[in-house]
């Protein structure tokens, strides 16, 4: 797990040592440079976090001839399956089990089509001095970021950001359209960044960069579909076959020649994970830890001791309490590579804060809720398709006003919250019901807070065009998509992988494993959400067999964070930096008072707020 950074064209050993230097919470360990000017100017920077492999793992490195070097951010799972078969084929490893050694081997081997065949985490950049073209490609579901920027005399990338930020021919100007889509979502969907003229690469993607003529092209090798047909055969062979990936996908990510925990939630993703690991590895301590939260709404540290205790973990709990809020909030939110208006972000980062005094790596449940539908908005479908049939469109907005009026409570996920939230997102058409219903902030207020017009087209244009393309059969399923496609890869992972990595920990996610995934797009529906409401009815099904009754039949408690209250204990973020932004600071500010006085429910903009904020002070 590293920090990867590199140029063609333009760049020094300075610029070099500017993005490497931003990157070092991602690769504490070592820090190494490859630099080449004939027949161009290419150089790659690496900072790196030591999990396989400490003697043989090291970075930049290059082919026996010389002809192709590689930096690569990530951990290929099956490294040594592809190892023998590369030994068959004639390659001779200098590593003992250096993963690094195995990619740049298969490139070798296979060129570009070595991408059918890793199974893992990864994003990587390879200069090919052959072709003269810089090669690069992520994982199938985005787990590594990549940013990168097409200059006039070059290419730089990056692992983060700020890294990318740092080159001396990188414009630190924001982007209009990705400010309004972050006030909009409450993430920055694929490609835009914050930072005009600098792009994410999307998860299954493959970039070229030919230096002689400065073409960049870009290529989707896999994208996340669910199947027009149905897996065949019965609930039995369902259950038995997801037993199986479940085993190998946990299996996969146990090596590590570092010690290694679980996050425990106190639901059964995290408890699926833990309990088929601990299945595997009976005889080694396995430690697992929780953030417990002080308002007993939003708490599960009970369930998740319960967890631990059923498992045979040795588990670790840490509390946070308000007083503690605007510190962490202080120390972590300046330091993300680009906002994130995802409250779960802070005991998120706490959690891996606190495992990383234990552990450099641990695993967790995250994707299983995009993969089963395990999201309270899939719960609503129904409802929502009901309602918008049958009532009218004046009426929804005496309905919509009416529910505004209902006094404004903090507690987890109370009705009045999700009933404003439910009405606000039915203004939309489907298309956009799921990102309507999770975004900070409403095209009307996005309007008035960017002072300029802004409809649902501008915003929401990838997720409309995604859904209007989308092959799958009804709305539940072109639902799935969007979480897979937009959330999940917007928002889930990079809240993990960053605040992961500002601790220096590995988080590996073993519901997101390629062939998982891919066997999970071929079930059908009520295999995961089933009659009678019953979610991740598959899953479950498996866990029965893992866990015991009282873990796996918890009430259901909806994920959240009591950012309601925790807004009320905070300092107004600063109207100066709201100004520099372009934003409208007096519509902030009333928010801002109004919520304080609890005469209005402005927690999602407000947090989207603070969050830019934080991010501004330090990046701009």
């Amino acid at each position: 797990m590293c920090g990867i950074s590199g140029f063609v064209g333009i760049g020094d050993d300075v610029d070099l040592a500017a993005m490497a230097a931003e990157m070092r919470h991602r690769g504490p360990d070592d820090e190494q440079f490859w630099t080449s000017t004939s027949p161009f100017n290419v150089g790659f920077g690496f900072r790196r976090l030591t999990v396989l492999d400490p003697e043989g793992g090291t970075q930049p490195t290059s082919s026996k001839d010389g002809s192709v070097t590689l930096v690569f951010n990530g951990e290929i799972y099956n490294h040594r399956t592809l190892r023998k078969q590369l030994e068959h084929r004639g390659h001779r490893f200098v590593s003992d089990h250096s993963d690094t050694e195995v990619l740049l081997n298969a490139y070798m081997e296979w060129g570009e089509n070595l991408l059918s065949r890793v199974r893992g985490m990864f994003a990587f950049a390879l200069w090919d001095a052959r072709k003269a073209t810089l090669i690069a490609a992520t994982d199938p579901v985005g787990k590594k970021p990549f940013y990168y920027a097409r200059l006039r005399n070059g290419f730089v990338f990056a692992s983060e950001l700020r890294a990318i930020a740092a080159h001396q021919a990188v414009s630190k100007e924001v982007s209009r359209l990705a400010l309004a889509r972050y006030f909009a979502f409450g993430f920055i969907p694929e490609p835009e960044t914050m930072l005009k003229g600098v792009s994410k690469l999307g998860a299954g993607r493959i970039l070229r960069f030919e230096a002689p003529q400065g073409g960049l092209t870009l290529e989707r090798y896999w994208q996340f579909r669910i199947s027009a047909q149905p897996r065949a055969g019965d609930w039995s062979e369902w259950k038995e076959a997801l037993r199986v990936h479940l085993e190998t996908s946990v299996a996969r990510r146990l090596e590590a020649d570092v010690p290694l925990g679980f996050l425990l939630s106190g639901g059964i993703d995290s408890a699926v994970i833990a309990a088929l690991a601990k299945k595997q590895r009976r005889d080694d301590d396995l430690y697992s830890y929780t953030i417990g939260f002080q308002e007993q709404s939003y708490d599960e540290t009970n369930w998740a001791r319960a967890t631990a205790d059923a498992i045979g973990l040795k588990h670790r709990t840490q509390m946070l309490a308000q007083s503690d809020v605007a510190s962490v909030i202080d120390d972590v939110l300046p330091r993300m590579d680009e906002p994130l208006a995802d409250p779960s972000l802070i005991p998120t980062y706490l959690a891996c804060r606190f495992a990383r005094q234990e552990v450099t790596v641990a695993l967790t449940g995250d994707g299983a809720d995009e993969m089963f539908a395990g999201y309270d908005t899939f719960a609503a479908l129904p409802l929502a398709e009901f309602y918008s049939t049958v009532v009218p469109r004046a009426a929804h907005r005496i309905i919509e006003a009416a529910a505004g009026c209902l006094p404004k409570r903090d507690r987890n996920l109370s009705l009045d919250f999700k009933l404003r939230r439910a009405l606000r997102g039915l203004r939309y058409p489907a298309p956009v019901w799921h990102a309507a219903w999770l975004a900070p902030v409403d095209t009307d207020e996005l309007s008035k807070l960017l002072g300029q017009d802004i409809t649902i087209e501008d915003v929401y244009a990838p997720v409309i065009e995604h859904w209007e393309g989308s092959q799958a059969a009804n709305r539940r399923d072109r639902s799935l998509e969007y979480y897979t496609e937009f959330y999940l890869q917007s928002d889930i992972i990079p809240k993990t992988d960053r605040s992961s990595m500002l601790c220096s920990l590995e988080l590996r996610m073993p519901f997101l494993d390629r062939d998982l995934v891919e066997f999970c797009a071929t079930l059908p529906y009520h295999a995961k959400y089933g009659h009678g409401g019953v979610r991740k009815r598959l899953l479950r099904d498996v866990a029965a067999d893992l866990l015991p009754p009282e873990v796996l039949n918890r009430p259901k408690k909806g994920f959240g964070m009591p950012v309601s209250s925790w807004l009320r204990g905070m300092e107004q973020p600063s109207l100066a930096t709201s100004d520099a932004l372009g934003l409208n600071s007096g519509m902030l500010a009333g928010a801002w008072s109004e919520h304080g006085e609890r005469r209005n429910d402005h927690r999602g903009m407000l947090w989207a707020w603070l969050c830019l904020d934080r991010w501004a002070e330090r990046a701009l």
